[in-house]
Formats: C-alpha cells, sequence, structure tokens
C-alpha cells in the first residue's frame, strides 16, 4: 500500500553526487570543475589533490561521493569510470556591508554556489 519506487534520475551506467552550499563564487567553482570534466576518475582525483586552488578540496570531496555512490549503490566498477557532467550553480547569496565617506554604504556580496558531479562507467576498448 507504499509508494511506488521513484525512476533513477540517471541512466544504468551512471551516478552522481551534488555538494551544496559551498562558500565560493560560481566562476571561481566552475574553473575547477573545467579541470576534471571528461577525466577518468583517477586523473581527476590526482588532479584536484594538486591543486593550488581552495575549493579543490570541496570539489574532490564531491567526486569521492559520486564514486562511492557507484559503487555502493550502483554496482559500477571503479577503474571504468569518467567524470561525464560536472556543472555548477548559484546559491544564495549573503549581502554585507561596510560603510563608506559621506554616508554610502559599500555592498558586499558573499556568494554560495553547489556543484553537481555526473560519473559514467565506460567499458575500454582493447
Amino acid at each position: 500500500m507504499g509508494k511506488e519506487k521513484n525512476p533513477r534520475r540517471v541512466a544504468d551506467n551512471e551516478a552522481m553526487a551534488k555538494t551544496r552550499m559551498l562558500r565560493t563564487s560560481p566562476q571561481k567553482l566552475n574553473l575547477v570543475a573545467q579541470m576534471i570534466r571528461g577525466k577518468k576518475v583517477e586523473k581527476a582525483l590526482t588532479d584536484l589533490t594538486f591543486s593550488n586552488k581552495r575549493v579543490a578540496q570541496d570539489v574532490k570531496k564531491c567526486l569521492q561521493s559520486a564514486i562511492a555512490n557507484a559503487e555502493n549503490n550502483h554496482n559500477l566498477d571503479v577503474d571504468e569510470l569518467i567524470v561525464a557532467e560536472a556543472w555548477v550553480g548559484k546559491n544564495l547569496v549573503m549581502k554585507r556591508g561596510r560603510p563608506r565617506a559621506r554616508g554610502r554604504f559599500g555592498k558586499i556580496m558573499k556568494p554560495f554556489s553547489e556543484i553537481t558531479i555526473k560519473v559514467r562507467q565506460v567499458e575500454e576498448q582493447a
């Protein structure tokens, strides 16, 4: 008498993970997401580990979560995974300010963003 199971949002050979409320601008986060798109997951993890960008560690955690989802929830082979998609979205913007000269007020915007990473299993050509 329960509800029907929700259909999967991704294909049978895919898994995904999403991280919300990352304290960085979407533009800066997209630079890191561009680094890993289309790469094999082990190469992407290596690139994120040795990246100088601060947000790279948060992206690495999200990628590791997507890999774990693929392995544990969808029974995919980790060695054959690639980063199929990695996209960035806006989230909340904290508005702060600073008093300026002559009674004015300088706006300071503190943006948050989110990243979604989708990994796909591809069979290697021999």
